[in-house]
């Protein structure tokens, strides 16, 4: 058997390997039927995949898929043998291969098939979910405001992506006292400019709030 050469290197002309993205069976089919290194000036396409499958000779045995896409570029006639005359003289173009069209077609089978498994894969991966860390004061009217009251208030503010932490009562002078909490959001469902209109909402208790530091570390979502 012998690789049609000419029908390889237009196959390889816009792909790196006979089939799919990475080494396969089918380029160490192909490759076995190359009994020499191809001519770049000729074929260069077909010279730059040969060297590269060629440089995974230790690991052909253990490439994973088939050699039935190879199947399209392998004939039973050696590539460059010449057409015989026939009886007119005139040369007949020979057909080395037949009809390729069940190759053609597996092959393309086999390829939409891992395409599939790919994307199925890609869908079924976990998602990073963006999340915040927040540390918000919030101010009272005056030294009168019960702190208690409006921290419950506060945290009695409930919103699927919103976690209220830890919190502690910090002095800012003439005996008044802000609050200052922690809390984590999931950036795409907790907006902070709703949070403080609700916040701001206590106004019996709160005369403003402000964020005073923001992280944004990143953790994979658990679904």
């Amino acid at each position: 058997m012998s690789a049609n050469l000419q029908k390889l290197n237009e196959h390889l002309a816009s792909r790196s390997y006979v089939e799919g993205y990475t080494p396969s069976q089918a380029d160490v089919h192909v490759f076995k039927a190359i009994s020499s290194d191809p001519d770049a000036a000729k074929h260069p396409h077909v010279a730059r995949w040969y060297t590269h499958i060629k440089s995974y000779s230790a690991e052909h045995a253990t490439l994973a898929g088939s050699s039935n896409a190879g199947e399209a570029f392998i004939g039973r006639a050696a590539e460059a043998t010449p057409a015989k005359a026939d009886e007119g003289g005139d040369d007949e173009d020979i057909d080395l291969f037949g009809s390729d069209d069940e190759e053609d077609a597996e092959a393309e089978r086999i390829k939409a098939q891992r395409v599939a498994e790919y994307n199925a894969k890609k869908a079924n991966k976990p998602k990073t979910v963006a999340k915040s860390v927040v540390t918000l004061d919030v101010k009272p009217w005056d030294d009168e405001t019960d702190m208690a009251a409006l921290e419950a208030g506060v945290r009695a503010i409930e919103q699927d992506g919103l976690l209220w932490g830890a919190s502690k009562l910090v002095a800012i002078g003439y005996g008044i006292r802000k609050l200052q909490i922690t809390l984590v959001v999931e950036d795409e469902k907790v907006s902070m400019d709703e949070l403080q209109e609700k916040i701001a909402e206590l106004e019996d208790y709160v005369q403003s709030s402000d964020i005073a530091a923001m992280q944004t570390p990143t953790t994979p979502s658990e679904t």
